[in-house]
């Protein structure tokens, strides 16, 4: 797997592996941003300032006081012939999802879709595998890969406004569970009282890039016990 280097700005590298999303490139991304970590923690001799892991690219921001672009590709290049995709250390997660149809504001849309009844739309969902491949514009906002192809729906097309922070939305072979009160043109499914934006600077979000999630079922009542609000609010 080649990578392409393309300069952006006088700060940064885009290292693009694939024109494609598949588990391969996945895996390498992973390892690739995980190297770089830990060669920019023993006194950053690479002056790097930021890595963005992305599905099939990572962009690397870089000191254009320390070094340039050549320099840096030289480094990079090196430190991918070093890299070994299975030494990459993920995390396992656990995020918790209602399904009731107060939150589930679209699974009748996603089963008449999809010619599947509401359980079997849930119990497809929640068998899923599912990786972290990226974050988002929004803060927290990571975009598993992983929605089994018999419930993928496209993209509305119109977002929806207001749609309530935790809520679990899929579109195509992607689910994420949103952070904000904000618009989205996914489908909403379900919603969840698992914190993903946390207290704590050092580590702002629940995910890392390449962790593994499964998805609990809840009832009504443990949700509003978990998150300690209803439905409406």
């Amino acid at each position: 797997m080649e990578p392409r280097f393309t300069p952006v700005a006088d700060f940064a590298l885009l290292v693009t592996f694939s024109d494609e999303i598949n588990d391969e490139v996945h895996a390498v991304i992973v390892a690739f941003d995980q190297a770089i970590a830990q060669c920019s923690s023993l006194d950053n001799p690479l002056g790097i300032i930021e890595v963005v892991p992305a599905l099939v690219n990572v962009m690397v921001t870089f000191d254009p006081v320390v070094t340039d672009h050549a320099q840096l590709e030289t480094a990079l290049r090196k430190l991918l012939n070093n890299t070994v995709q299975h030494n990459a250390k993920t995390h396992k997660r656990t995020v918790q999802v209602c399904y009731d149809e107060s939150f589930a504001f679209d699974m009748d849309a996603v089963a008449k879709a999809c010619n599947l009844t509401h359980e079997a739309v849930i119990n497809t969902h929640l068998a899923g595998n599912y990786k972290v491949l990226m974050y988002g514009f929004v803060p927290g906002y990571a975009y598993m890969g992983g929605v089994d192809k018999s419930i993928q729906v496209p993209r509305k097309t119109a977002a929806v406004r207001d749609i309530p922070a935790g809520s679990v939305i899929i579109a195509g072979g992607q689910c994420l569970i949103t952070t904000l009160k904000m618009p989205t043109g996914w489908s909403i499914i379900g919603r969840s009282p698992t914190q993903v934006l946390l207290d704590d600077p050092d580590r702002p979000f629940l995910f890392d890039v390449g962790d593994e999630v499964t998805f609990e079922r809840i009832d009504l009542k443990t949700y509003e016990e978990l998150s300690g609000s209803k439905p409406n609010e």
